[in-house]
């Protein structure tokens, strides 16, 4: 809203400064800034209003060091990363662009399957929360929605550079042709990116159209099918992360922070040209949702880090899943997610295969044997006598290793 304030001052009155909100590292600054605030200030007091209502996290004895302690603390304090998020974005950003509606859908979809989950368990006390098919089945409908809108929306486009020899041709007309000019106009396309492999564009429609070239109009499908997927895997990894203090939110942060580096640098045709990256008009409008949901989770982590005065619940997890799935689909960096995220994919995993070993040495031997000590992976390393800080810093260190790997994924192939 104060983009389109200044907009209308600097147009109308040429007010002074009001150039400064059409540049989109200012306004990703100040976003961050204020997120920081909101999250930081006025967290504490949704968390002593957590208290009043007595929305106290209920403790199952796993037999965890210093897991008693934390006994009553108070949980759903996803809510402070939500609105320290939506409130920089909705003044800041500009709110007709469509990656920024679907982010703003995304926000609100998730953090109300979260909570209704966290209500149920709190105020209806019933441990289990929200049935799993219903979560699912709300993954699944946004994914859909995701998906739809990528897909078939007119301002979700890319922008190829012309061929070699045609690009040859036009400098040797104009050896002073900006690079701007040696692109093919925007256009539809189910392409994404695949890491580490020379000339890494994909396309989605090829999974069907090798059986023949009229089914390219049916690529919708398979694109959908892979949003779901996406959303639902990085959501419920997401969700299993947070289970020690500062986890979740620290490691998502750092996800979310590189995810912004690549929205940046896909949505400028300059830089997109330079690294050789596919170019994706107006997605860069997306760093400011980026750069308000990072000031969040780290005011959010004022408060989470250990000793946790609040939990985020399932309102924070699931919501910070959904966003951190649809930014990478929305960049078309989907498939770099197991090595962005492997921190959620390590304790995804570790889950699988301990359920899945048990349920098959119970059938083979009469008796369920485990691979970890405990499920998710962090619980094991606090089985084994870690303290979850240090648990939680070593994660920390392992997610900045990944990102850098990611990050330098724009130069080698």
């Amino acid at each position: 809203m104060l983009y389109y304030l200044f907009e209308y001052l600097e147009q109308q009155f040429q007010f002074p400064g009001a150039t400064l909100f059409g540049f989109l590292t200012f306004r990703a600054a100040v976003a961050i800034i204020l997120s920081l605030l909101i999250s930081t200030i006025y967290g504490k007091r949704i968390i002593r209003f957590l208290q009043r209502k007595q929305v106290g996290e209920t403790i199952r004895d796993l037999g965890l060091e210093g897991q008693v302690e934390k006994a009553g603390t108070p949980t759903m304090g996803g809510i402070i990363i939500i609105l320290a998020t939506l409130i920089p974005v909705l003044l800041l950003a500009k709110l007709e662009n469509i990656y920024i509606i679907l982010l703003i859908v995304t926000t609100l979809w998730m953090g109300t399957i979260g909570f209704l989950d966290d209500y149920i368990k709190k105020f209806r006390n019933d441990k289990e929360g929200l049935k799993g098919r219903f979560k699912v089945l709300g993954q699944v409908g946004l994914g859909i929605i995701v998906g739809a809108t990528l897909y078939f929306h007119n301002d979700v486009t890319i922008k190829e550079k012309l061929p070699i020899e045609q690009q040859k041709v036009l400098l040797a007309e104009n050896p002073d042709l900006p690079a701007t000019k040696l692109f093919k106009p925007e256009e539809k396309s189910t392409k994404t990116t695949i890491p580490f492999v020379k000339g890494n564009e994909f396309d989605y429609s090829s999974l069907i159209t090798w059986i023949g070239p009229n089914l390219n109009k049916y690529a919708w499908i398979i694109f959908i099918l892979v949003s779901i997927f996406i959303i639902t895997a990085v959501s419920n990894g997401a969700n299993l992360t947070d289970g020690i203090d500062g986890l979740a939110a620290g490691s998502s942060a750092i996800i979310v922070l590189t995810l912004g580096i690549f929205a940046w640098i896909s949505g400028n045709i300059i830089f997109s040209d330079y690294l050789d990256i596919m170019y994706i008009p107006k997605v860069e409008e997306i760093t400011i949702y980026i750069a308000a949901f990072v000031g969040a989770l780290i005011g959010f982590l004022w408060y989470n880090a250990y000793p946790a005065q609040v939990f985020m619940g399932d309102t924070g997890s699931l919501t910070i899943g959904g966003i951190i799935a649809v930014i990478a689909i929305a960049v078309r960096k989907e498939w770099l997610i197991p090595v962005l995220c492997g921190i959620f994919l390590a304790e995804n995993l570790s889950v699988v295969l301990q359920v899945s070993y048990f349920k098959y040495t119970r059938k083979k031997y009469g008796e369920g044997r485990r691979i970890f000590k405990m499920s998710p992976l962090h619980h094991h390393y606090q089985k084994s006598g870690y303290h979850e800080s240090k648990i939680v810093t070593r994660f920390w260190i392992i997610g900045i290793l990944l990102a850098i790997i990611s990050i330098v994924t724009l130069k080698i192939r």
